[in-house]
């Protein structure tokens, strides 16, 4: 919310010998006790513009995330609530209508996801709702792109559990790789590369069985723990093929900021609302 404008009032009184113009931003101020006129000067101060748009721009910002904060990342979504986060998006992402080109410094690091309508995701997000020994917890998208002009590694990263025998929410991560390049100033093409299952953390019920606490544990049990957490399966999805392109997609950056990322997957594949997070892995 804009604030008004401060107003500042000077007084003075001119020399004898001088002679002020009249001017639209002064007036005369007579005293009734007295023939001698003080000249009374008022100034505006007005917001720069720059600090009215930044001022906005928060606000568009905060009407989006409060849009979309009760949606489950967007699992749960009325018709009425998809309308309104729409109406948001296209508001935000007026502020990019100059379309600028990605600046991939600000687009390295590490993104948490808050909202989607890509199917794919969804059906993970339905099935934990769903299912009692699955759940889904923090989803990211991981940018490595510092320094590069042209493109870099994006990893879209998804931690889950299997109750009772995974740590909760953060049991293990489910970790897909895709190499991008710029294809023109707000597109990039994502070319997937890998699929990998790793960090695996059980559950302290688990490791109770494996090696029970109150008894010693062989070097057997403590191989066991140990190829548990460093385990790691992949899967490639490139094309070795020569001539045969591996599956990926068009991918539109519609709004970037510092702390905001915004993305349209080309071809009805859903919108992605995400902001900073630490980074991971």
């Amino acid at each position: 919310m804009a604030l008004p404008s401060p107003t500042t009032t000077t007084f003075f009184r001119p020399p004898p010998t001088s002679h002020f113009p009249p001017s639209p931003s002064t007036f005369f101020l007579p005293l009734s006790s007295s023939k001698t006129r003080f000249r009374c000067s008022t100034t505006t101060f007005s917001s720069p513009p720059q600090h009215k748009n930044e001022a906005e721009l928060e606000n568009k910002k905060y009407d989006l995330l409060k849009a979309v904060q009760d949606t489950q990342r967007g699992l749960v979504t009325t018709p009425n609530q998809r309308s309104e986060i729409e109406e948001s998006l296209v508001d935000l992402e007026s502020f990019e209508v100059d379309n600028e080109a990605i600046d991939l410094g600000k687009l390295d690091g590490t993104w948490r996801l808050q909202y989607t309508s890509a199917s794919d995701v969804l059906v993970l997000l339905d099935s934990s709702s769903r299912l009692p020994f699955f759940q889904v917890g923090q989803i990211f998208q991981k940018f490595e792109c510092k320094g590069q002009d042209d493109g870099g590694y994006v990893r879209n990263v998804v931690r889950w559990s299997i109750p009772s025998l995974l740590e909760e929410n953060e049991g293990a991560t489910l970790l897909v790789s895709a190499k991008f390049s710029i294809v023109s100033r707000r597109n990039i093409y994502l070319q997937f590369e890998e699929i990998a299952l790793q960090n695996i953390n059980i559950s302290e019920e688990l490791q109770a069985i494996i090696a029970p606490a109150l008894l010693p544990r062989s070097f057997l049990t403590l191989q066991i723990l140990q190829a548990i957490r460093t385990f790691k399966a992949q899967v490639p999805v490139s094309s070795t093929s020569p001539g045969r392109r591996s599956v990926g997609g068009l991918y539109y950056l519609s709004y970037l900021d510092r702390n905001m990322l915004v993305g349209r997957a080309v071809g009805g594949g859903g919108v992605f609302v995400f902001t900073r997070a630490q980074n991971i892995l």
